[in-house]
């Protein structure tokens, strides 16, 4: 079993690097939303604020370190490395299923990385399917009190467990578990899926089981049945698989939908996110935080250094967009009029 997880990581990561993991003919729909340049914004740059605050910390900018890895050697520099960066630049940061923390006693310093990221909004991640298979509150419980996360997120697989050699398979009655969780843990709780979207109506069912917030984690980024396909040896399932290369609901979508049902609901979107032009164009449309993944992972192999570089990139392209369309806070930009949203102009006349 040991063994098994933390192969299994190190294989998603090196696959995550190297091979072309992306759904085929599937984008995240941020690509319909424009946004109309301001030629005279009369605002100084110097004075774009991006702060924001998420799990009742703050943040110096609307950023999360979406949730990749842990339970590997490998995958213990990569998210020492992220942490770090994260701590320094003021993002929030999510750990990968900690399941492999409490069934593998080999590489726990992967997960454990609160003295890296000290005042950092902490997410530890947990798979809601495990919740048929075992794990109740006295075990979320125990890796949020090992993580010391200020918050757990219940990431939804459904496919990818599917396609996976090791899958765990039944889903059945798991809306019922994740109230309880909900009800008993000492931190809030949300949910996310794994690439494939969460729509509005799934939305929610999780918001009445009581899930804090919601990380939609659309299609358009890396495709999980894709990464298990090139991990499987079964012939049967690799086949299978490429039927489902364009599967998933675009992040867009799940924003746009998960909005009109809770309008309140905190909102991570992830899926997809490859600069700050794509986050300002999710906060327009809705989302309060942006999660990068595979956009950092390269950069987390190498330092943290790396990662602040490359967070630096994000943050300096969310900030021109701001400057190009004239508005100073995240407030006005989810506000503005100066977008295109599918070929729609929200630009009032003489505006």
């Amino acid at each position: 079993m040991e063994e098994g997880i933390n192969r299994r990581k190190t294989e998603h990561i090196r696959l995550c690097l190297t091979e072309n993991v992306e759904g085929v003919n599937k984008a995240t729909g941020l690509e319909g939303i424009s946004f109309i340049h301001n030629a005279l914004p009369e605002i100084n740059f110097d004075t774009i604020k991006t702060d924001t605050s998420f799990l009742n910390k703050s943040l110096k900018a609307p950023f999360l370190v979406s949730s990749m890895t842990g339970g590997s050697e490998l995958a213990a520099e990569i998210n020492q490395n992220l942490a770090i960066a994260a701590e320094a630049k003021g993002w929030a940061v999510a750990l990968g299923s900690t399941r492999a923390l409490l069934e593998s006693d080999s590489h726990k310093a992967s997960f454990l990385i609160r003295k890296q990221a000290p005042t950092a909004p902490l997410i530890a991640n947990l798979g809601a399917v495990q919740l048929n298979y075992g794990y109740g509150v006295e075990e979320a419980q125990r890796i949020v009190d090992l993580t010391e996360a200020d918050s757990l997120v219940l990431h939804l697989n459904s496919l990818q467990e599917a396609v996976q050699d090791e899958g765990d398979l039944n889903f059945e009655k798991l809306l019922p578990k994740i109230e309880e969780i909900c009800n008993k843990l000492t931190v809030p709780v949300g949910a996310k899926e794994v690439g494939f979207g969460i729509d509005g109506t799934v939305a929610e069912k999780l918001y009445g089981a009581g899930i804090s917030y919601i990380d939609v984690s659309g299609a358009g980024g890396t495709s999980w049945s894709q990464v298990e396909k090139l991990r499987s040896q079964d012939p049967l399932k690799k086949a299978a698989a490429e039927a489902f290369n364009n599967w998933g609901i675009p992040t867009k979508d799940c924003i746009v939908s998960v909005k009109s049902k809770l309008p309140s609901i905190p909102l991570v979107a992830s899926g997809g996110m490859k600069t700050g032009v794509d986050a300002a164009k999710a906060i327009t449309i809705g989302a309060d935080v942006i999660g990068f993944a595979r956009q950092l992972l390269q950069a987390a192999t190498e330092s943290a250094e790396a990662v602040v570089t490359t967070m630096d990139q994000i943050e300096l392209e969310l900030k021109m967009v701001m400057f190009g369309i004239g508005v100073t806070t995240l407030e006005d930009l989810k506000n503005t009029k100066r977008v295109n949203i599918m070929g729609t102009s929200l630009l009032e006349e003489n505006s």
